[in-house]
């Protein structure tokens, strides 16, 4: 195998479990929203209140491309929308590629996000008590992409370890 792709909603626990990963496999790991906050200068944030989400949209579809393509072998945390825009799920589960949707609950999700959602665009400036409802209505919405990823792990009431070593059993 080539190439380990986490997938799923923000606050699943992506980036954390790439370098989990990272250490205990010994494979380099990545993060999209990272490489594209280093190519540009800009955290996402800035990106989408300057840009809008269609120039952030366009870059983070080509950047997945280039990653995608390389011949080294990688983990890469994609951002919680990437499978949703531009085709992107179907590049899931091509040669040499295993991807793996971190699966949260709603409730779960929630208690990770009203605690740094000033970080995150698509919630920012969400009032708290609207935020359930926006997570269940998106999550809703993006499931049908996530669900194209090789295979589903259940994060909630898991230590990061615990999930990083369930991933590593399913890559064996």
């Amino acid at each position: 195998m080539k190439k380990i792709i986490l997938i799923g909603y923000m606050g699943s626990g992506k980036s954390t479990i790439a370098q989990l990963l990272s250490e205990k496999l010994g494979i380099l790991s990545f993060d999209l929203d990272v490489i594209i906050e280093n190519k540009t200068s800009l955290t996402v944030l800035q990106l989408f209140k300057q840009r809008g989400e269609v120039y952030f949209r366009k870059l983070e579809h080509q950047l997945l491309l280039e990653y995608l393509n390389t011949n080294k072998n990688m983990i890469l945390s994609l951002g919680g929308g990437t499978p949703c825009y531009a085709n992107n799920h179907l590049l899931l589960n091509g040669s040499q590629i295993v991807s793996i949707y971190l699966k949260a609950s709603i409730d779960t999700l929630y208690n990770r996000l009203i605690v740094n959602k000033d970080r995150r665009p698509l919630i920012t400036d969400l009032e708290d008590n609207k935020l359930k409802e926006f997570i269940a209505k998106n999550l809703f919405d993006r499931s049908f992409y996530y669900n194209h990823a090789t295979f589903n792990v259940n994060v909630n009431d898991k230590s990061p370890s615990a999930i990083a070593d369930e991933i590593i059993k399913l890559l064996t």
